[in-house]
């Protein structure tokens, strides 16, 4: 079972659970923890390492108000995320170039996790990103199609190879290459080295030598991502021997757990520095912690829209709006108006959509997100053609011998039909209704309930 399906599972369920509670409290925390608990070790996250992350999350969670609109449920994923995000590192950390070329940058790995192929990959992200002049070698003198393998994959990569042959020494091989790179002005030197299919001392010994004469300035951990409790044990164990820059997590791209994301990193205290996520050549990623964190709760990236939701709603407004509407009385079209501004502070729909979960997103087609939006422009538009007088005193508009006038004048200014404006009354007269009705309520239930606007009611999954 992948991690991400198993996380996101049950941190929706808890979601769905906790609608409606209005802060967030130790008994919730606890089910939440539990829930996050069991589904990291489901995913094969380290247990030492599950114990660390779920007495940050609850230290962090215990407290948190709610902001705005959203229920405790979003704000503890929101919890969850960060913390996930901060166990597989923060941010994206580069590969590390400075130094007087070639730069040499040494593969180290069991058999089987990809090395050779990620040498290759890394090849031709640096020659494509960082526009680099790239030379490959291979020390592997024990596999003897691992030489051929490499020479094979750098010409896919429009890297240069440097021929080395079973019968020399790892040593020798480094020794020639880097000589090869010097007189050649390459930038960067790849080295692949060996793997065996356990950890033992000769091994170990080899490519601390290889440290040793080659001088790295990056040394990355290729670990396979569908390893599990195992990569944490190699990655131990290559840690004592090297000291280690960089992570590359390989097949990221199948079923995989993800848990080794999490565990090796906090065990080699090195960054993750990048991920293959297909077999191709050009499938490898610069690894962003934050990217993947919302990968494995499979939450879109709902962190993202808890942050824009926060930034663009200004709260004081918003309480006061939730006090109007929780008395029912006064709510006029300068707060329908308000609370169309506050959605285009928030980057408008079409923000908002890109940043909500996918089973949401796919609900709410493009063709209604733009029609939404299109229609939030045009009741827009027809708000500030009306007087301050006419928003504060909707009454003008729906009856009195002058709506009809005041109509016409309205339409004209704002460049539309009559029936427009009648279409937004209706709606704000059916908006007042549910209001009453719905005793107060944030923003995101307004919005859910204005699904006369076009597609909104599918945005909000309501």
């Amino acid at each position: 079972m992948p991690m991400a399906s198993t996380l996101s599972d049950r941190l929706s369920r808890l979601v769905k659970t906790m609608r409606g509670q209005a802060r967030i409290t130790d008994s919730n925390v606890a089910d939440m923890l539990r829930e996050v608990r069991m589904a990291l070790l489901e995913a094969d996250v380290a247990l030492p390492v599950v114990r660390d992350s779920v007495a940050r999350v609850k230290e962090k969670a215990l407290g948190t108000e709610v902001v705005g609109s959203l229920n405790p449920g979003q704000a503890l994923v929101g919890v969850v995320h960060k913390e996930l995000a901060a166990t597989m590192g923060e941010g994206v950390s580069d590969i590390n170039l400075v130094t007087q070329p070639p730069a040499v940058i040494l593969m180290a790995g069991l058999q089987g996790a990809g090395k050779t192929t990620t040498t290759a990959k890394l090849a031709k992200y640096l020659i494509e990103k960082r526009k680099k002049k790239v030379l490959t070698v291979s020390a592997d003198v024990y596999r003897p199609a691992a030489i051929e393998q490499l020479k094979t994959v750098t010409r896919q990569a429009g890297a240069e190879w440097f021929p080395s042959t079973p019968d020399q020494s790892p040593h020798d091989i480094a020794l020639a290459a880097i000589d090869h790179a010097r007189r050649h002005y390459f930038d960067v030197l790849l080295v692949d080295t060996a793997g065996r299919l356990a950890i033992d001392e000769a091994l170990m010994a080899e490519i601390r030598d290889l440290h040793a004469v080659l001088n790295p300035v990056e040394t990355l951990f290729v670990v396979d991502a569908m390893q599990g409790q195992d990569a944490i044990n190699t990655a131990k164990a290559f840690k004592e021997a090297l000291p280690l820059t960089g992570i590359v997590l390989t097949k990221l791209d199948g079923d995989s757990r993800g848990g080794a994301a999490m565990s090796v990193r906090q065990i080699t205290g090195a960054p993750i520095k990048f991920a293959g996520v297909s077999e191709k050549i050009d499938g490898l990623e610069v690894f962003d912690a934050e990217r993947h964190a919302g990968r494995v709760l499979g939450m879109g990236d709902i962190v993202a829209l808890v942050e824009e939701v926060t930034k663009g709603v200004d709260l004081d407004a918003a309480k006061k709006m939730a006090d109007k509407l929780r008395s029912g009385d006064g709510f006029d079209l300068n707060d329908f108006l308000s609370q169309i501004s506050q959605m285009k502070k928030m980057g408008g729909l079409g923000s908002l959509m890109d940043k909500l979960p996918t089973h949401l997103a796919a609900k709410a087609g493009q063709g209604d997100m733009d029609r939404a939006e299109k229609d939030m422009r045009r009741m827009e538009g027809i708000l500030n053609a009306m007087t301050a007088k006419e928003r504060r005193q909707p009454s003008l508009l729906m009856d009195g011998k002058s709506k009809a006038s005041r109509k016409r004048r309205i339409a004209t200014g704002a460049g539309v039909q009559i029936q427009d404006v009648n279409r937004l009354l209706n709606q704000f007269d059916q908006m007042q209704t549910m209001m009453k009705k719905m005793n107060g309520g944030g923003l995101m239930k307004m919005m859910k309930r204005m699904g006369g606007a076009g597609g909104l009611k599918g945005l909000m999954g309501g």
